[in-house]
């Protein structure tokens, strides 16, 4: 064990870390906290695993969110060069506060909003974004993210399980809709593991999934992205309808349909997020 993972395994357990900071949950911050070691840990070396890491040496975590710390700790044990951790509740950064005095300067603590802060601005390259993310604010926050993909080597995030579902969703399918498409497109994703309820304070109705995002190796420009977003937007906003219809106000959509070889009788649930993108090419 590394004298870094020695301190951290000095350090009082969650469970009394948080009962000593009189820290409940606040449903207006999204916050459900996961508590036990054995999950947070596995959460980290799950991600480590499929990126063929051996730790996190020589990169610079970003965790947004880290509640009482469970996946702060875990992510420390896995050696970054830093950790900075991005949380609105003072309450949180009282307990980070404590958690650097013993582990040290390589965990930086920024009270702030993390829709509000550029994270690639923020840490160095090579960077990797951890978080137990706050439910309500989920899908901003990865959209945001997957508009910049390459500034990042990885994201592991865990979603509520339906969100999840949706962001790896195949075509085709009832989940299936605009977050798959923009997702697939920049991502090669990977679900590391499912969560139930009683894994945290408070249990939460719903399960929960994390998953790990890789920017593919061909990402698409902001102009692509800009024009995927206004067609899956159109599509996916009626997808019951027909893309003849629901596409009506592209331009010559006929002619475009016709040279990708794309039905002017299929629904937006039909198109490939390769089709998508081809379409979007051709506006």
């Amino acid at each position: 064990m590394s004298a870094l993972s020695e301190k951290i395994a000095a350090l009082p357990s969650l469970r009394l870390t948080v009962d000593s900071h009189g820290l409940l949950a606040k449903k207006a911050l999204g916050q459900n906290f996961l508590l036990d070691k054995n999950i947070t840990d596995k959460i980290i070396q799950l991600s480590l695993q499929r990126q063929n890491l051996k730790d996190f040496s020589g990169s610079n975590l970003c965790e947004i969110g880290p509640g009482p710390g469970g996946l702060t700790r875990a992510a420390l044990s896995a050696e970054p060069d830093s950790l900075t951790v991005i949380e609105m509740d003072e309450r949180c950064i009282a307990i980070m506060n404590e958690i650097r005095e013993k582990t040290g300067d390589r965990l930086q603590i920024i009270n702030g909003d993390a829709m509000q802060t550029n994270v690639a601005e923020l840490i160095a390259e090579p960077r990797h974004i951890i978080s137990n993310l706050p439910y309500n604010i989920s899908v901003p926050l990865l959209i945001g993210w997957l508009k910049n993909i390459t500034a990042y080597n990885s994201l592991t995030l865990m979603f509520q399980k339906e969100v999840a579902e949706r962001i790896m969703a195949p075509v085709r399918t009832k989940d299936y809709g605009r977050i798959s498409v923009l997702s697939q497109l920049q991502c090669q994703i990977d679900h590391l593991l499912d969560l139930n309820p009683n894994c945290f304070t408070p249990a939460p109705k719903i399960w929960s999934s994390v998953l790990l995002f890789r920017p593919l190796p061909q990402t698409l420009t902001p102009q692509q992205i800009s024009k995927v977003e206004k067609l899956t937007t159109l599509a996916f906003g009626q997808r019951r309808k027909m893309i003849r219809q629901s596409l009506k106000s592209v331009a010559n959509l006929e002619a475009k349909c016709q040279e990708l070889n794309i039905p002017l009788t299929a629904r937006a649930e039909e198109l490939t997020p390769q089709q998508f993108l081809a379409l979007a090419d051709l506006i």
